[in-house]
């Protein structure tokens, strides 16, 4: 498991988690969104203008 915070968002993903490859973000101990990372679209909740900037940083450091 990977978990990351930044911006007062928590990052949580799963080595060997089920496909597609993706991300789920909390914020104050609840899901903001589920994130496939490899379709740029929300899964489950909504992506905020505030929390897919932080995804995209999360990527180019690699660690998503």
């Amino acid at each position: 498991m990977s978990k990351v915070r930044r911006g007062g968002f928590v990052f949580l993903t799963w080595k060997g988690d089920h496909g597609p490859r993706h991300v789920h973000v909390y914020r104050n101990g609840r899901l903001v969104v589920t994130w496939d990372l490899e379709n740029e679209k929300a899964m489950e909740g909504r992506a905020s203008a505030r929390v897919l900037p932080l995804i995209g940083e999360r990527r180019a450091e690699g660690r998503l």
